[in-house]
């Protein structure tokens, strides 16, 4: 029987895909796991893989051309079969308008991907100031602003590295970007000279814009740029004798294997690798089955969680930080106004807890939880060797298994239907001088207490340093956030969209309470749950509250 195949969505914001190459033609033997085509998003070009084995028989978009999402791609079946019914009067290959025009696809050698953050990027072949891929001398290499987060539209360059003139190898940091959620290194893919900067420090210009171009020392850029931005001017006497413009050779331009060191780059498909992110998968961990070891979208689905040991790098210590820390504080000058210009990470901060904030229908609930036996199990868990946990470990180990509960918590509003998570990824929000930025455990509920501590202190010290990777940012489904450490008893949290709940987690307080009848010291913590109305029910909301507060005051019955 034939099976239709839809336009796919690669990218939460995208509602059309251009198909920048078939791999096959109508009449071509297709098997599971080959590419079929290239599909150009709103953020990068990827691999589209085939599930089915059979015959190509129908070909919805024409190479260069674009269709919505969920519109028929491909058909695939048996040799002959009659699909007229399928095609839902779409034109196949074979009635394609002779005199439509395809946009011009993008090439497999212009795409590239960032070693430093996995992200797919694309030199555009047409660039728009004017110069085709014909200007485009030999050697020389266009690096565009690279989408670095799902939501990124435009990225600031926070400090160059290299300037114009300079020589560069592939691994070296040319500059770091700023996005809508961090500050990342951006590394070199190439090595030769950089001949032109397309934005100078401290602006910003959009995703996909020429950020810079590498190539041999004194090569006219001039058609690329088409007399814009600053191109080398450096005498080729000036040379340093190294030829890095020279061919590679067999040993350094041969593909790069998948290796256990997270170091290296592993062959894997795109859209593997997005659902490797999504379900928390080290990739470094996996075993590719496609051709050259390439990992596909069946190693994926075939891995197990049991296989995973997520913890801290070895050779590398874990900061210790809290999750939440004092930004620096800002000089004082008596009778001086003074005026700081808002980072793109704040004016991100800005728009999205505003949206949040007017668009979500929040409400609020408030339980007290007893903490003398979570106090009593912290102790005689952390007298285990190599063992310390925090409370706010333990806060997160809970509300991780209450979700489990009541997946309804663990879900997102979206315009016509509510989407439940079949992963538990809880971000953690960290105070960092630029503002706040939530950190995410994927599927924390898997994890036990020795791996939510490592994960939260690297990731929260990595977050202040600048070090945090986009992918590590990404696929919250709730979120945690801590000021206990700084006195505060009770708060309520602005919800981190998507998600449609966060927990505020106050202080532990030593107070009187009732206990069994009588009046005694106890110590208490309170704890308040924002939650959006039109995906959390006030008591769906109170029953998880409910489950969170038992396994707290009865941390045993975690192990349950």
């Amino acid at each position: 029987m034939a099976e239709v195949i839809t336009m796919p969505r690669l990218s939460d914001t995208m509602t059309d895909g251009k198909v920048a190459k078939w791999h096959k033609k109508v009449g071509d033997a297709v098997k599971e796991g080959d590419i079929l085509a290239e599909i150009e998003t709103d953020k990068a070009v990827q691999d589209f893989e085939s599930e089915f084995n059979g015959t190509l028989l129908y070909i919805g978009t024409e190479e260069g051309g674009s269709s919505p999402v969920d519109s028929v791609l491909a058909i695939i079946g048996s040799e002959g079969e009659d699909i007229s019914g399928l095609k839902n009067g779409g034109s196949g290959a074979d009635q394609s308008d002779a005199n439509s025009k395809p946009e011009a696809s993008v090439p497999e050698e212009n795409k590239t991907e960032n070693a430093s953050t996995g992200v797919e990027t694309s030199k555009p072949v047409e660039k728009e100031e004017g110069a085709s891929s014909a200007e485009i001398p030999e050697g020389v290499e266009v690096i565009t602003m690279p989408r670095l987060s799902d939501t990124m539209t435009e990225g600031k360059v926070a400090k160059w590295h290299k300037k114009v003139g300079d020589t560069v190898k592939e691994g070296d940091i040319l500059a770091e970007i700023e996005t809508d959620k961090a500050v990342q290194d951006f590394e070199s893919e190439f090595n030769g000279t950089l001949l032109y900067v397309g934005t100078d420090e401290g602006e910003g210009s959009p995703v996909d814009s020429v950020l810079a171009i590498i190539g041999p020392n004194g090569t006219d850029v001039s058609g690329i740029v088409a007399g814009g931005g600053k191109t080398a001017s450096v005498p080729k006497a000036a040379s340093t004798g190294e030829t890095n413009d020279a061919p590679q050779t067999a040993e350094e331009s041969a593909p790069k294997a998948a290796s256990a060191s997270s170091s290296e780059r592993v062959a894997i498909s795109p859209l593997a690798k997005k659902m490797a992110e999504d379900k928390g998968i080290n990739i470094h961990e996996l075993k590719g089955s496609g051709e050259n070891g390439r990992i596909v979208k069946k190693d994926i689905e075939s891995f197990t969680p049991s296989q995973q040991a997520p913890s801290a790098p070895e050779n590398k210590p874990a900061a210790a930080a809290s999750p939440v820390s004092a930004p620096a504080p800002m000089n004082f000058v008596q009778g001086e106004d003074s005026e700081t210009p808002n980072s793109q990470v704040r004016n991100i901060i800005a728009k999205r807890l505003s949206e949040s904030k007017f668009t979500a229908p929040h409400y609020y609930l408030i339980v007290e939880i007893n903490m003398d036996k979570a106090i009593e199990a912290r102790k005689e868990i952390n007298s285990l060797p190599d063992t310390k946990i925090s409370f706010n470990d333990m806060v997160i180990k809970a509300t991780a298994m209450a979700l489990r509960k009541h997946p309804q918590v663990n879900s997102s509003w979206q315009a016509d239907k509510i989407v439940h998570h079949g992963n538990i990824n809880v971000g953690v929000a960290v105070a960092i001088p630029d503002g706040l930025v939530v950190p995410v455990l994927k599927n924390a509920d898997q994890m036990n207490y020795n791996q939510i501590s490592a994960s939260v202190k690297d990731m929260a010290g990595r977050a202040k340093s600048k070090g945090l990777k986009a992918n590590e940012m990404e696929g919250s489904t709730f979120s945690v956030s801590n000021l206990g450490m700084f006195g505060i008893e009770t708060f309520t949290s602005i919800i981190n969209q998507p998600n449609s709940a966060i927990l505020s987690v106050g202080a532990i307080v030593e107070k009187p309470i009732v206990k069994n009848g009588q009046i005694v010291v106890g110590n208490t913590m309170k704890l308040s749950l924002a939650c959006d109305h039109r995906v959390v029910d006030g008591a769906t909301g109170a029953q998880f509250l409910q489950t969170l507060r038992t396994y707290l005051e009865q941390p045993l019955t975690l192990l349950l």
